[in-house]
């Protein structure tokens, strides 16, 4: 013990001794550690750590399966989840649940609240207790139930002051009464993908209109497998309920078993490759880093040739003087590490100013005790990494030689600096690898806002409108809700043109509704061709810029009492009707039990361009658009083009011409369509970023390590430079000489 508190002594007086090839040292490894701590601490909260629940392991996201057998995952719908919830023998409970937003009344503006509509075994399946009260039971979870909630912890302080006789009371939810159950703990939130969960009530109720259609597939569901069984039995048996029910209705739907996956997986699955690769980059950044100072190291290893020498000569082993050597690397990386602790504590809030808004569990990330200890054990990792080659060369030495005056800078040649520039050759490498990655990863990007969306974003706002079903029961009354809404905001000055839709392009939501064609035969059950819906207003096409190529758009003509019709997209023509004329064709859309068990056909009568709905990067499906007065729907999404080039102006005249038609209608947040477009393109933009910053990091260490050897080089030669010179040598010939050396080093690490 005494011996290592003299080798660390010594080691910091070594080390301040020389405070400039410290300070160059301390700061190479500090941008290394510091960048592989930020990112480690980003991969440790969302791949890393478990997710807040109890046995979170044993609890699965249950979808469902295209029947032409791919692995794309498809939600469930009502009917379907009610009968995997009575059949499983594997999962001791199967909750199904949807996002949801509610008006909160009780203040002077009422408040927009999110949350979960969700069955009634969410909770128990995830072992959650309110804090206060209790939750809904089956009984609440059914169609025509009195009206419950659960609220949020954080929605109980802010609105109701912590009130602990709030359980029991009555609250104003979009236009009803409902009854307060308990408080949800702090901190909860589910679906972990959202950014908070302020209520919680039952499924059932709020979605009466699709009960019974077993088409309407709008539901996520999760599930706990019980002790015992394995994840491969609960698929298995799964799949084999989802094929009962294709048998049982083979008439409805198109899906075909089901497949279930950890929830963890299914929340961290789209962002699992993009952090690894990051991990990477920046192990790569570390590894040049530490190249980079063994470098230093080997150079100052070389200037204290005749120190060890003397140490050897009193009696100092090898092994002493390698101790000693690694005590001060490891030193050195300490320090380094703490440097980069600091800056890895400002590059978390960087990289969470600048990540996309949908990584999962982001406001998760901090520096915890794991992450302290990934950088305790990456320091030391990383001062006997660059340390052992410098301490074990120096520890070489030959006594005789080193201790002859002026022996050290003659006899200095390539051969000497064989590790120094096989450094080099190696942080050129892995640095060309990162340019090369951040390159096509640019390249990429570039391209991807080539593309034309299918639409023009420009000077387009976009919000969306929900029609109370409270307030307005009946259909033709949201319909004229929506005709009111739109006349009044065409009217605004300023407005080029209004449209709604549902869904919006780039939502992130579809409807995919199965079709026949008239005239043809029936395919099989599961065969059926299917296409993505969108229910539009007769204007839509103009306000967001979708360029009609044949016969004509939905018109106000186009009614509940008129013949049905559809516009299609390019692609609907090409793929359905290769070589024919699509317009004035009859396709008879999926059946809906409830509201239209036999439809009748509807009519091509335009063909519009493509748009990516799904994003920039995903080719454009076949779709279909009918009017929302023939297909009516209680939520549409509003776009307004505007004629000025700044339509965030607009925002409060927009907001305002909404509540003329209903002062209590609930309008979000008004958002550009440009933005929207942007944030699609956010996850590769911040992908592109990150790895172009290391990139160029690592660019710049390899610089840095060139120019160290090169340096030393010359100065080592300086002797010898100088008898060439005496020889007749040109300036030209020593520069030729010397800078061929660093090409050589360049070239061989390219």
């Amino acid at each position: 013990m005494g011996t290592f508190l003299q080798d660390l002594c010594y080691g910091f007086r070594m080390l301040l001794k020389n405070p400039g090839f410290t300070l160059i040292a301390v700061l190479a490894l500090a941008l290394g550690i510091g960048a592989n701590t930020a990112i480690f601490s980003v991969v440790n909260a969302v791949l890393l750590r478990p997710l807040p629940f109890d046995n979170p392991e044993r609890i699965v996201t249950a979808w469902g399966r295209h029947a032409d057998g791919g692995e794309r995952r498809i939600v469930v719908s009502y009917p379907d989840f009610l009968d995997w919830r009575d059949q499983t023998q594997t999962l001791e409970h199967l909750a199904a649940f949807n996002t949801a937003g509610a008006l909160l009344g009780g203040g002077d503006e009422p408040a927009a609240i999110s949350g979960t509509v969700a069955s009634a075994d969410l909770l128990p399946l995830l072992n959650v207790k309110p804090v206060l009260g209790r939750s809904f039971t089956r009984e609440e979870d059914q169609p025509g139930a009195a009206p419950v909630i659960v609220i949020g912890y954080d929605l109980w302080q802010r609105r109701f002051n912590a009130d602990p006789g709030i359980v029991g009371k009555e609250i104003m939810l979009s236009g009803r009464s409902a009854t307060v159950l308990g408080v949800l703990p702090q901190g909860f939130k589910f679906p972990l993908y959202t950014s908070r969960t302020e209520f919680l009530q039952p499924l059932a109720p709020a979605v009466t209109e699709f009960l019974d259609r077993r088409s309407a597939y709008f539901l996520h569901v999760v599930g706990r497998v019980k002790e015992g069984v394995t994840l491969k039995q609960a698929e298995i048996e799964m799949r084999a309920i989802g094929e009962r029910i294709e048998q049982q209705y083979p008439d409805e739907g198109f899906r075909l078993g089901a497949t279930v996956v950890p929830l963890h997986e299914d929340v961290v699955g789209n962002v699992r490759s993009s952090l690894l690769v990051l991990l990477g980059a920046v192990g790569f950044v570390l590894l040049i880093a530490c190249a980079n100072v063994a470098n230093l190291l080997l150079a100052r290893a070389s200037a204290r040739h005749k120190e060890i020498a003397i140490r050897r000569a009193l009696g100092a082993g090898r092994l002493r003087v390698l101790r000693q050597l690694l005590t001060e690397s490891i030193l050195l990386s300490l320090v380094g590490g703490g440097l980069g602790l600091l800056i890895a504590m400002w590059g978390v809030d960087l990289l969470i100013a600048a990540s996309p808004l949908n990584v999962p569990r982001l406001k998760d990330v901090g520096l915890d005790a794991r992450v302290l200890g990934f950088t305790l054990m990456i320091s030391a990792l990383t001062g006997i990494v660059f340390g052992l080659a410098p301490a074990v060369q120096a520890s070489k030495i030959d006594l005789n030689d080193a201790l002859k005056e002026g022996s050290r800078g003659s006899t200095e040649g390539l051969a000497r600096n064989r590790m120094r520039g096989l450094l080099v050759i190696s942080e050129i490498a892995l640095s060309l690898v990162l340019l090369v990655g951040a390159g096509l990863l640019i390249k990429s990007f570039m391209r991807l806002r080539a593309v034309d969306p299918g639409f023009n974003s420009r000077n387009v706002l976009t919000t969306t409108l929900s029609v109370s079903k409270v307030k307005y029961p009946e259909v033709e009354q949201q319909k004229q809700v929506f005709r009111e809404s739109l006349q009044r905001l065409g009217e605004l000055p300023g407005v080029d043109s209004v449209g709604l839709v549902n869904p919006l392009p780039l939502s992130g939501n579809s409807s995919t509704v199965t079709f026949t064609i008239e005239g043809r035969a029936e395919a099989a059950p599961g065969k059926q061709p299917s296409s993505n819906r969108r229910q539009i207003s007769p204007d839509y096409f103009r306000a967001m810029g979708i360029p009609l190529l044949k016969g004509r758009a939905l018109s106000e003509s186009d009614v509940k009492d008129s013949p049905p019709v559809v516009v299609v997209n390019e692609t609907f023509a090409r793929r359905f009707f290769p070589g024919e004329e699509a317009i004035g064709k009859r396709i008879i859309l999926g059946a809906d039990p409830l509201q239209n068990p036999n439809p009748p056909p509807h009519e091509i009568v335009g063909i519009v361009g493509d748009v990516h709905h799904e994003g920039l990067e995903t080719e454009a499906g076949p779709e279909y658009y009918v009017s929302y007065q023939q297909s009516p729907t209680r939520r549409m999404d509003l776009v307004v083009r505007t004629l000025s080039d700044n339509p965030s102006g607009m925002v409060a005249s927009v907001r305002n011409a909404i509540k003329q038609v209903d002062r209590e209608q609930y309008v979000p947040t008004i958002e550009l369509m440009d933005d929207l477009l942007a944030e699609s393109l956010a996850v590769r933009r911040f992908n592109m970023l990150l790895l172009g910053i290391f990139a160029a990091l690592a660019l710049v260490l390899a610089a840095v390590g060139i120019y160290g050897v090169m340096s030393y080089s010359v100065t080592q030669r300086t002797h010898e430079i100088g008898i060439r010179i005496a020889l007749g040598a040109q300036s030209r010939d020593v520069i030729k000489m010397v800078v061929g050396q660093g090409m050589t080093l360049a070239l061989i690490g390219v």
